[in-house]
């Protein structure tokens, strides 16, 4: 049976439980998951800067520490950490491959970069609006799809590296590849993209981001194992985690994770098909083993998706704590202050008493924090506007409330994300083998 591991789940994920996959679970593929849109365009912009960069900033870190152990277990590693610039991510690891003295190949994925080929009047599909409305552009990248892998793994490469690609299909590739799946067998890559959907977020599906002590009580997060699948010829796929490893894989898990992030659980779109997830059927079957059957598809869809990444300004910022048995009042009295002298003076501006209102905008319920941190932030044309948003909170030491203390002030470029469509036979998908 083939067996895949999910080793990463975001572009900041712990290292070391990908390692534990390597070398307890027995895997044929190991996948490392690091690419989000506004990640991507980060990278976009770093890439502008230095054309050899643009890759995960723990590429390096994650290859070192994994490579001797992926080639000793003949486990093929699937990542998409190359982000906006696989070949220099493939580069990269062939650099370290040799000075570890370690022979392997690398395949880097290349054509997700549609910047060149998006146009200005594309409808936004957040709000209908054309996207001519959101500039200067710095990115546009396209959810490939397996058809973009496929080449890669019929090559002997040990790692491929990708940019965008679909996240389930990082997994779905391999199962097609493994098994020989006839691509248009909508209902088997449906299978195979809700197995790739459940492992893509890694630690959330063993219990991560989903303890919530004295209801859904997880053991040993410190040590939290990441999990895997073990696929069959079919599609069905048994949902685990290496043993003597922190966190739990149940009924409850896997069924949160099948609903994260799906709006439409009945069409559940990606470049591969459009999957049907209320045909799967989920039971535990032993300790951290849970069974996922069934799920249908339909034929892919003609278009793929393109996140796209804008400059949308500067944000500025300020935070200043109150502590004491009036803490809420001296908390109060700034945010008013603070909002007298910079209201009106921003498009979009607030201010949050945190552990109070800074999530709700509300208070709730008769609590008195002992404690409160006041921020304020702004979303500025100019970074000199939103500099002024943290100058303004750092005079509250002396010009506000008694008691001020921990000022801190923050100004950086906001970028903004949008998506549009465009027609799958545009990109010009390459890849290319070194080593």
């Amino acid at each position: 049976m083939l067996r895949i591991g999910s080793g990463a789940g975001f572009a900041g994920d712990r290292f070391e439980p990908a390692k534990i996959l390597i070398e307890r679970a027995n895997l044929d593929y190991l996948i490392l998951e690091g690419l989000a849109e506004r990640t991507i365009a980060l990278a976009q912009k770093q890439k502008r800067k230095d054309p050899n960069l643009g890759y995960n900033e723990y590429l390096e870190e994650r290859i070192r520490s994994l490579l001797a152990s992926l080639i000793k277990n003949k486990v093929r590693l699937i990542t998409n950490m190359g982000a906006a610039n696989p070949l220099s991510a493939a580069k990269k690891m062939m650099q370290i491959a040799g000075e570890m003295g370690i022979k392997c190949r690398v395949a880097a994925v290349m054509g997700d970069d549609v910047t060149h080929l998006i146009k200005e009047d594309s409808r936004v599909l957040e709000n209908g609006k054309k996207l001519h409305e959101y500039q200067p552009i710095i990115s546009a990248n396209a959810y490939l799809g397996i058809e973009a892998l496929l080449p890669a793994l019929a090559s002997d490469a040990n790692i491929i590296v990708t940019g965008r690609v679909s996240d389930p299909s990082l997994f779905l590739a391999p199962i097609v590849h493994y098994y020989k799946w006839d691509t248009k067998n909508y209902d088997l890559l449906a299978r195979g993209t809700l197995v790739g959907h459940l492992l893509e977020c890694a630690g959330q599906i063993t219990g991560g981001y989903f303890a919530d002590p004295g209801r859904k009580d997880v053991d040993k997060l410190a040590h939290l194992g990441f999990p895997y699948a073990i696929v069959q010829p079919d599609g069905t796929a048994v949902i685990t985690k290496p043993s003597e490893t922190g966190g739990t894989v149940n009924l409850q898990t896997v069924k949160e994770q099948l609903l994260y992030e799906v709006h439409d659980p009945e069409n559940y779109v990606t470049p591969d098909c459009i999957a049907n997830f209320y045909n799967a059927t989920l039971r535990e079957i032993g300790q951290d083993q849970v069974l996922v059957k069934g799920a249908t598809g339909k034929e892919r869809p003609d278009t793929l998706k393109v996140s796209v990444g804008y400059h949308a300004g500067y944000l500025g910022e300020g935070e200043i704590s109150y502590a004491g048995s009036t803490a809420l009042q001296r908390g109060r009295l700034a945010e008013n202050i603070i909002s007298e002298r910079l209201k009106g003076k921003y498009h979009k501006f607030r201010t949050d008493l945190i552990g109070v209102s800074s999530l709700h905008h509300a208070q709730i319920g008769d609590h008195v924090p002992y404690e409160v941190r006041l921020r304020a932030a702004a979303l500025c044309k100019t970074q000199k506007e939103a500099e002024r948003v943290g100058h303004e909170v750092e005079a509250l030491y002396t010009n506000g409330p008694a008691g001020g203390g921990g000022a801190r002030k923050r100004t950086e470029e906001v970028i903004g994300v949008v998506s549009v469509l465009i027609d799958r036979s545009l990109p010009e998908m390459k890849t290319a083998v070194l080593g």
